[in-house]
């Protein structure tokens, strides 16, 4: 499976219409894997002590992203051909040895900069890193500084930046680093994924201000403890990871969470009842808060036999909600906000200035161009609800975005999504899904 294949692509015909639905929605919609989830355990059965299979794994940008960087690094992994209903299952074969030349180009793809690099420095000489040029921007100073703490050789020509050039030596000694992760929960997550094969372990210690998204850090402590690696907390912001093999596993992916979002957030903006299927009764991703947050804004949600269910109501309420452990919902919640009936401030959010693009200017900006309104803060955004009039909503190269043009359309006629395509990078299916959704079907059918 190679990125090319999913990497969105402006559209030929123009932007995307958005649909609007003419009655309140029916349906009961089944979602692909986590990308959050695919990513780690691609990274951990590469690093692992034998040969792996993931069931049901996402097959998007970001994890064909993260498959070609893996491969770039020696690592085998196969697809078994009609294993799954959203694509293949994988067979991940670590090599003996990381060899040396390699590329790793991570596209849009967070997960791919911040969990490959440290694995990088395990192999035996030089490899080059990358992104897309929209995506050189994304925070990667924390995570450079602390690799060279932990013993890692990085050539960044003074940028504190992508690209650059790992000098890998084989192994990486490891030991005690302290790391701002303010930016960006990822730079404590890569470190933990690749800390075990670390000579003598590694001692991190989180220094800022705040710690954004932990839910994320959760799911790695997880994954990685379902692997044998047991991570210890001796105080709040540190994390223990002992030197010592990583289990190789076979593992199944859950649906993602968050790419359910607009999907139930489309209950509330038609009134309607969306279900979503293989709804887990635990989980450490992010949306698992979306009955929580959903029911804040008005809706009834109830889970039964693996479905959540999201039953909307009179109206949308408006909220004042503390997103910091859930920044990637943001851009969804904020389509509810601008249909509901009063002012709505979400905050904690500073650090989604540095995802795809910075989501808080694109969604005011966004907003106030279909006739919306809303204000930036410091660190969040205060969103005014006003009759939208329609419009071109931008994507601007970012998934979540594009499916909260989406989710407004299906409420405001005339709103166009520039680029639907973008939503290839965790969800390829989206559009096809999203007329499913409107069509009424049930995936269980």
């Amino acid at each position: 499976m190679s990125a090319d294949r999913y990497s969105p692509k402006p559209t030929e015909a123009g932007p995307w219409q958005a649909p609007t639905a003419p009655a309140p929605l029916h349906a009961v919609v089944a979602v692909p894997g986590s990308k959050s989830l695919t990513n780690r355990e691609l990274v951990l059965a590469a690093l692992a002590d034998g040969p792996s299979t993931i069931h049901a794994p996402l097959h998007s940008d970001d994890s064909a992203r993260m498959i070609d960087a893996l491969r770039s690094l020696g690592v085998g992994i196969e697809p078994l051909a009609g294993s799954g209903s959203f694509g293949d299952d994988l067979r991940v074969t670590p090599p003996e040895r990381i060899p040396a030349g390699g590329t790793v180009d991570c596209g849009q793809a967070g997960t791919v900069m911040r969990f490959v690099t440290p694995a990088a420095g395990f192999a035996t000489g030089d490899v080059t890193v990358t992104a897309h040029a929209s995506a050189l921007h994304r925070p990667m100073g924390e995570m450079i500084r602390a690799l060279r703490e932990v013993g890692v050789d990085i050539d960044d020509g003074g940028t504190w930046a992508l690209p650059f050039t790992v000098r890998g030596r084989g192994h990486v000694r490891g030991g005690e680093v302290t790391i701002d992760a303010s930016a960006s929960s990822q730079f404590v997550s890569g470190l933990l994924l690749s800390a075990a094969r670390f000579d003598v372990g590694m001692q991190l210690i989180h220094e800022g201000a705040r710690l954004p998204s932990v839910p994320h850090i959760d799911m790695t402590v997880e994954s990685l403890a379902h692997r044998g690696v047991h991570v210890e907390r001796p105080a709040q912001g540190q994390w223990l990871v002992p030197p010592g093999p990583i289990r190789a596993k076979d593992v199944s992916i859950e649906p993602d969470l968050s790419n359910a979002a607009p999907f139930l957030a489309a209950a509330l903006v038609t009134r309607g009842q969306v279900s979503v299927l293989g709804w887990p009764a635990h989980s450490t991703q992010p949306g698992a808060q979306l009955p929580e947050l959903l029911s804040v804004f008005g809706a009834r949600c109830t889970r039964r036999h693996g479905m959540l269910t999201v039953t909307g109501g009179s109206g949308i309420q408006g909220v004042d909600l503390d997103l910091s452990a859930v920044g990637e919902l943001t851009p969804t919640l904020v389509g509810l906000a601008a249909l509901a009936d009063g002012p709505s401030t979400f905050t904690g959010i500073g650090h989604i200035r540095g995802h795809e693009t910075d989501r808080i200017a694109a969604l005011v900006g966004d907003l106030r161009a279909i006739g919306g309104e809303a204000e930036e803060l410091p660190d969040g955004i205060r969103v005014i609800p006003r009759p939208p009039t329609g419009g071109l909503w931008r994507a601007h190269h970012d998934h979540r975005l594009a499916t909260t043009g989406a989710l407004l359309g299906l409420a405001v006629p005339g709103v166009a999504v520039d680029d639907i395509g973008t939503t290839a990078k965790t969800m390829p299916e989206f559009p096809e899904l999203w007329q499913r959704m409107l069509a009424g079907e049930d995936a269980t059918a």
